[in-house]
C-alpha cells in the first residue's frame, strides 16, 4: 500500500479507497505506527541504508568518484514533547519552525546518481559528527571520493580543519555570505572571479573562490551576484570551482524526484515520516539502477542509457499497475 502511495504521491487513505481486496486504512495506520516507534529510529536508519546499497551496479567504480553531501528538511507540525525532541528547529518555512531533517550522501558516476547513505539528524548533533557518519557509511561500502561537494550547512571551521588535516579530503563547500561591510562580503570587489586566502574569526585559514556572475533581476537588468566557495586541497581557478560545483546540483534533482515518489501524510510520527522519505529515496535508486541495467543504448563507445525508454513516469506506472493487478481496483459504486 505504501509503495502505491509513494508512486502516486497520494496518501494511504486514498490508496485503500482505490483498491478492492485490502484492509481498512485505519487498521493499516495502526499497524504501521506500531511497527515504526520513535525509539527505533537508529535501527530503521540502518535498514534504510542497507536497502539503498542494494541498488549499486556491479560495474560502478568505487574510487575516484564525486560525492555530494546535503541536508533535506521536511516540515513537521507536531506539538508533543516526545516528537519535538527528535526534530530540528530552523528558519520558519511552510508555517513551522520544526523539521524532520535528513543528511544524505549522493554518489555521482557517469549516468548513475545514487543516494547511498542517509542519516536522521537529531537536534543536538553537530555538522562534523553528521559528516563523519555519512563518510563512514560510504567507507563500509568501499567508496572513496575524488572530490567532496557540500552545501552551506557544512561551512564551519571544525569541518574545514577535519578535511584539511585529518581526512586530507579534497572538497568544495558553499560558503554563506556574512557581514554588512566586513566578513566575506568585504571580498566582493572588482568584476572578475578570483581565489584568495581568507582567515575566519577563530584563526582558521582557507582558500576562498569568489565567483562573479551576472544574474537578471525582476526588471530583467543583469546585476552582479557573488558566490563564495571554500576550497580544500584543490588548486583550481574560481571558474573551475564553480563549474565543478554545479555538478552537485544533481543532488537537488534527486530531491525533486523524491517529491514525485513520496507518499503524503498528516501523521505526527517522525519515524513514519522518515520511513516515507527513505522509501522515496529507495524507489529513486531502484529506478536509476533498472534504467542503467536494462535500458542500455545499443551503440558503440561508452555505455549509455536510452532515457526515453524508461523514464520515471513509466517506472511508476508499471509499479502501480502491478499492485493494482494483485489487489484489484474498485471500478463501480
Amino acid at each position: 500500500m505504501l509503495l502505491k502511495a509513494s508512486a502516486e504521491c497520494s496518501s494511504l487513505e486514498a490508496v485503500c479507497a482505490d483498491l478492492d481486496d485490502v484492509a481498512d486504512s485505519n487498521t493499516q495506520r495502526e499497524y504501521i505506527n506500531l511497527a515504526l516507534p520513535i525509539k527505533e529510529l537508529s535501527s530503521q536508519e540502518e535498514r534504510a541504508n542497507l536497502s539503498l546499497a542494494e541498488c549499486i551496479p556491479e560495474s560502478m567504480a568505487r574510487t575516484g568518484i564525486e560525492i555530494a553531501v546535503d541536508f533535506h528538511d521536511e516540515p513537521f507540525y507536531g506539538k508533543q514533547a516526545e516528537t519535538r525532541a527528535v526534530t530540528c528547529s530552523g528558519q520558519a518555512k511552510k508555517g513551522t519552525t520544526h523539521f524532520v531533517r535528513l543528511a544524505t550522501a549522493y554518489v555521482i558516476w557517469r549516468l548513475v546518481r545514487l543516494t547511498l547513505a542517509v542519516h536522521y539528524v537529531m537536534p543536538d548533533e553537530e555538522a562534523l559528527e553528521i559528516l563523519k557518519i555519512l563518510l563512514e557509511r560510504l567507507k563500509k561500502l568501499g567508496f572513496s571520493a575524488k572530490v567532496l561537494y557540500m552545501d552551506k550547512g557544512f561551512a564551519s571551521t571544525p569541518i574545514i580543519e577535519y578535511l584539511t588535516k585529518e581526512a586530507k579530503q579534497p572538497a568544495i563547500i558553499a560558503n554563506p555570505i556574512r557581514g554588512k561591510t566586513g566578513g566575506t562580503k568585504a571580498l566582493f570587489h572588482g568584476r572578475s572571479s578570483y581565489t584568495t586566502t581568507y582567515t575566519f574569526t577563530n584563526g582558521t585559514s582557507s582558500t576562498l573562490a569568489m565567483k562573479a556572475s551576472l544574474v537578471p533581476d525582476k526588471t530583467g537588468k543583469k546585476r552582479r551576484k557573488w558566490l563564495a566557495f571554500i576550497v580544500i586541497l584543490l588548486d583550481w581557478s574560481a571558474d573551475k570551482v564553480f563549474e565543478e560545483y554545479r555538478r552537485r546540483f544533481g543532488i537537488e534533482c534527486s530531491y525533486r524526484i523524491l517529491r514525485r515518489l513520496r507518499a503524503t501524510t498528516t501523521s505526527r510520527n517522525p519515524a513514519l515520516r522518515f520511513f516515507l522519505l527513505s522509501l522515496g529515496l529507495i524507489l529513486t535508486n531502484v529506478w536509476v539502477f533498472l534504467r542503467w541495467e536494462f535500458a542500455r543504448l545499443q551503440a558503440t563507445g561508452p555505455r549509455r542509457v536510452n532515457e526515453p525508454l524508461f523514464r520515471l513516469h513509466r517506472f511508476t506506472r508499471l509499479l502501480i499497475r502491478s499492485i493494482e493487478n494483485i489487489y484489484g481496483t474498485i471500478s463501480a459504486i
